[in-house]
């Protein structure tokens, strides 16, 4: 497992900070979650978007998340995609589904040894290249 502080350094793109998905990454480089809810049918929301996916709402709020959830699948990636993940490879990334509802594609914080579905995990914020991303790790 890769120290937080090796991901400080990479030269990779941040995100896209679009209107839709600002107030996600502010609260993600203020170290916290959010997701939206629809004010209609109370569906919990993420990836961040203008319209609710189930009834169609735009009637969307953000709300705090615990931060909290469960591996869903993982892969251990050997051989990275673009050349200026290398200095980190190999790493870890998974489907976690928060404790509100909603599953997320992230990096993960873990020896490979120990990733398993249903490991309980948490939010971790961590700096790569000039952002500011959400990591999940094994809950202590």
């Amino acid at each position: 497992m890769h120290d937080p502080l090796d991901y400080m350094t990479l030269d990779v793109p941040g995100p896209t900070v679009t209107a839709v998905t600002r107030p996600f990454w502010e609260a993600v480089a203020a170290g916290h979650l959010l997701i939206q809810r629809c004010r209609d049918c109370g569906s919990p929301i993420f990836y961040p978007r203008a319209i609710c996916p189930t009834c169609w709402s735009d009637r969307l709020d953000w709300q705090p998340a615990s931060g909290k959830g469960h591996l869903k699948t993982w892969s251990t990636i050997a051989r990275p995609a673009h050349p200026a993940w290398t200095p980190v490879t190999p790493y870890s990334v998974g489907l976690v589904t928060l404790a509100e509802g909603p599953t997320l594609l992230t990096h993960l914080l873990a020896e490979p040894a120990v990733l398993a579905a249903g490991l309980p995990l948490r939010a971790c914020f961590v700096r790569v290249g000039a952002a500011t991303l959400p990591f999940f790790e094994p809950q202590r």
